[in-house]
């Protein structure tokens, strides 16, 4: 678990995953066949995730949600040092 509360040892399925979107506030968006897509109004990337709710979340996904993750948190601490 990270110091912010994140357990990111539960992103390891796609569930995880977009319950961690969900907690930091990412919108949901309809995709194609079982990809999500998962927007955050302050970021310009969305997180595209790919597979079943139950599939293993995938390496290059479970690093980028981490690095938006941590990108956010940097906007908030710059916020709040304002």
């Amino acid at each position: 678990m990270r110091s912010d509360g994140v357990n990111l040892a539960y992103a390891k399925e796609n569930q995880g995953v977009e319950k961690l979107t969900l907690e930091s506030r990412f919108f949901y968006k309809p995709a194609k066949g079982s990809h999500s897509k998962w927007i955050h109004p302050k970021l310009p990337k969305a997180i595209i995730i790919a597979g079943k709710d139950g599939d293993d979340a995938k390496a290059y996904l479970e690093k980028q949600v981490n690095e938006s993750l941590e990108q956010l948190k940097a906007m908030e601490e710059e916020e709040t040092d304002q």
